[in-house]
């Protein structure tokens, strides 16, 4: 069924124009971005597709090439849709920037949507001015830590030029387990080690999964 055989109270845009954004389906929103459908599926059927094949949280990360996948979805919908979620993403780390760490919970919503690649290991230093505000962010290493491989010099090299006040580490586990390997201690000890020559504090570092996150410090192991 094309979306015009709609009665006008169910066509998205009517809906949303009477009833607002809040009273639309995730699909229903996509589809008033992305306007046309396909001679065989409406606007509104193609975008539920997308939906309940790669759901929203993995649209956030989504490629021009897997939604392409998707029948009726070309390239300029496709950068339509990424184009969006980018978008998005910009705003929460505007919103973030500056932002007053004082607690572990603080870096793991920071770090929503930064890590490019969930499936792998990254290190991240995050910067800190005086007052404790991120002041820059910067990927040190992509794999599994390891002591021997990450020297001290990677990670504190922009921090001597920023002038940090501070550091925090912060790497994810991509099993979700959130608990800290022998190898994450080691890491933790050497640059700890590494903080008190150099005079740039490490206040903390934390492991991040999906929904939960490891501090060092809170913990007592720093």
């Amino acid at each position: 069924m094309r979306l015009h055989d709609f009665d006008p109270e169910n066509r998205p845009r009517e809906r949303f124009l009477s009833s607002g954004p809040s009273s639309l389906s995730p699909a229903e929103l996509l589809a008033i971005i992305l306007r046309f459908g396909s001679r065989k599926l409406n606007i509104v059927d193609t975008c539920n597709e997308i939906i309940a094949r790669f759901t929203l949280e993995k649209l956030v990360n989504i490629t021009i090439g897997e939604l392409q996948e998707i029948k009726g979805i070309g390239e300029t919908k496709a950068m339509q849709i990424v184009a969006v979620f980018e978008l998005n993403k910009r705003l929460h780390y505007s919103r973030n920037n500056n932002k007053k760490i004082q607690a572990a919970r603080d870096i793991f919503e920071y770090m929503t949507d930064r890590i490019p690649d969930e499936t792998k290991e990254h290190l991240f230093v995050l910067h800190l001015n005086t007052k404790n505000q991120i002041i820059k962010t910067e990927q040190v290493s992509v794999g599994t830590l390891n002591a021997a491989l990450i020297h001290p010099r990677e990670v504190f090299k922009s921090a001597i030029k920023e002038s940090s006040h501070a550091i925090i580490l912060v790497h994810n586990h991509p099993s979700g387990d959130v608990e800290p390997s022998n190898a994450d201690k080691q890491v933790t000890e050497l640059l700890k080690k590494a903080s008190t020559f150099i005079q740039i504090d490490l206040l903390d570092h934390i492991i991040i999964g999906k929904t939960d996150w490891f501090s060092f410090r809170e913990s007592g192991l720093l």
